[in-house]
Parts: C-alpha cells; structure tokens; sequence
C-alpha cells in the first residue's frame, strides 16, 4: 500500500489542520477533490469535535484527519499571569477596554482527554494526527487497534524518530517557515529552526515511515519540488486560509492580502508557544518580551483572544492571531475544491 492509498487520498496534497480556521465544509470540499481534508479540534472537547466530524461525513464519505494537541498540560503561575495582564492593560484601554482580572487555560491537552479518545475511536476517522508531541502510549495503542492511520509532526529528526517509535504510520516535516503554532514538543528547548527542505530530506534518511513535508509551500510547484525530495505528499495550511470555506475573519483575510504578508513573525506572545503570524500590533508588542515573561500554553490564549476581541469590537483588527507561513504572499482566494484542482495542474 502506498502512503496516499494509507491516507485515502488520490492526490499528495493534505490540507492542513488549522484550528480555529478550518471547517468540515473545507475538509469535505478537499476531500471530495482527491486530497486529504483536515479539521483541528485541539481548542474544542469531545462533543465539539464529535459535531465536527459529523459535519464533514454528511458531505463527504472520503478520508478525513482530525488532528489534536499533545502539549504538556499548562502550569498556573499567578505571578506571571497578574503581571502579563498589567502588561498588556495599556493595550486594553487603548481600544477602549479593560483586560480580564485572571486566565485561565482554555482548552486541555489530548493527553489527557479520555473523553475525546473515547469519540475518535467511536467515529473512526480515518486519519488522527498529533501535534505539540505525543500522547501517552495505551491511547496510541487503542487508536492503532480501530484501524486509525496515525501522523505526527516532528519539527527535527529527535522528534521523528519518537513519533516512528511510538507507532505512528508517517510523520508530518514541520519546516520553520510553517504558520501557525510550531509542533515542537518541548518550545523551552532549543529550537534548529530547520526549513522544509533541509528537514524533510532528513527525515527521509532518518526515519523509516513516508514523511509529508509541510511549510511555506503555496502552489504546484512547491508540491512538485517536496515530492522530487522524497516526500510522499506535501501539507498546505496557509494556501487555504482564504478558501471560501475558510472561517478567516474579514480582518485576517485584509492583513494576508496587504503588505505585512510579507513580513511573518515568529512569536509566543499570544497563545504560549512559537507560532509564525502575521507582523501586526501584537507582534509588535511582543518583539522583545522574554519567554519567561509569557504565561503557559494555552493560558496565555485567554488574555490573547480577550484582546483580540477587544480590538475588533473597536474596528481595531492589529491583534489578531492571523497565523501564516512564509508563503502568504502567494496565497489565493477560491473554492478549496478549485485549488485542490488547480495544484493538482500546477504540479504535474
């Protein structure tokens, strides 16, 4: 069986999971087209995703992946919270708000959600991939035993090879012009910063599963090129953000067609852990803060999203958590269908 007959897809093109952004119509719509769709269900629990799943089966009867977060559970530390909400208190006001008096972790990490392994193995999807790390063994274990293809991202080749040895059936090569959240295990450790082509053409040699590269590829040929390395498919996240199907706000959909598409910035500030954004009045903020500064993965998210929100009410869109590649300048606006089809075209 080859890798793409594993995922159920005919063409190597993975839409990316991008919580928060993507939805069962774009996954279906991917689907329907040959390649492999994708919901992120990391930021809701058990019955959110269950719906989500849902969704996409009354529109397709093609493979899906369902992908959640593997992170460490979040540590509380009053101090550093109180003092990362005084910090950004000048910001509230300034579009005319106040932040809120305490954080707290917004979402729990799949590790330790024996609700939400629960629904995968009762739904079924074909595909689940992991990221931020991996859960623990037995969930791993019981996935396998449903038949569940299993991916993980790995962003060095350490990473790869613990997904490989944990049993995954192929591992996603996150390259550092990725958007979004980096899937490093550990974001206190020292980060190689390793671009899509160095890292996948490492994984290959390393590991002894198909490897999918993803990061900063935006069109045919970019498919064309991860596949001449060795790839057994490419993932694109930032490519489909403004797909009609898209759940991109009016204010990300602006700052990927304006000038700061061309200047991402790799930040902890607004959810806790590195993730490649557009440059904006957050990132602004946040350009010289210290790690140690910034609440815990996803705690730092609620005083993020509060601002955010804050911001928009006040037809302020700068704090935005519009996640993007390095590739956003080349994004395009269509059916995610259409440009299923079109990638297709451009790489053969």
């Amino acid at each position: 069986m080859t890798a793409l007959e594993m995922l159920g897809a005919e063409l190597p093109i993975i839409q990316a999971p991008m919580a928060g952004v993507s939805t069962p119509a774009m996954a279906a719509a991917v689907s329907n087209a040959g390649g492999l769709g994708s919901i992120g269900v990391g930021g809701t629990d058990a019955d959110g995703a269950r719906q989500m799943i849902a969704a996409f089966n009354e529109r397709s009867r093609r493979a899906l992946n369902v992908n959640v977060f593997c992170h460490r559970p979040a540590t509380a530390n009053e101090v550093v919270e109180a003092s990362w909400i005084e910090f950004l208190r000048p910001h509230f006001v300034a579009v005319g708000s106040e932040p809120p008096t305490r954080l707290k972790e917004i979402y729990r990490s799949f590790v330790e959600d024996a609700a939400k392994l629960g629904m995968l193995i009762e739904m079924k999807p074909r595909v689940v991939s992991f990221h931020f790390g991996l859960p623990p063994p037995p969930a791993v274990h019981a996935l396998r035993q449903a038949g569940i293809v299993l991916l993980a991202t790995a962003t060095n080749l350490e990473e790869g090879r613990a997904a490989e040895e944990a049993g995954v059936h192929a591992v996603v090569a996150q390259g550092y012009e990725a958007g979004g959240h980096r899937g490093v295990f550990d974001p206190d450790a020292d980060d190689s910063c390793l671009g899509t082509f160095a890292l996948t053409r490492i994984l290959i040699r390393g590991l002894r599963v198909p490897v999918i590269a993803a990061g900063g590829i935006m069109d045919g040929a970019g498919i064309a090129a991860v596949l001449r390395l060795g790839a057994s498919a490419a993932q694109l996240g930032t490519a489909f953000v403004t797909c009609d199907e898209s759940k991109a706000d009016a204010g990300y959909r602006k700052a990927l067609a304006s000038e700061a598409a061309h200047h991402t910035r790799m930040t902890r500030a607004i959810s806790g852990r590195p993730a490649r954004c557009v440059k904006n009045s957050f990132t602004n903020l946040a350009a010289c803060v210290p790690a140690r500064k910034i609440p815990a993965y996803p705690i730092a998210y609620d005083a993020g999203r509060a601002l955010n929100a804050a911001g928009r009410a006040a037809n302020d869109t700068g704090y935005g958590a519009y996640w993007a590649g390095q590739g956003a300048p080349l994004r395009r606006s269509m059916p995610a269908a259409e440009l299923v089809l079109r990638l297709a075209r451009e790489g053969r």
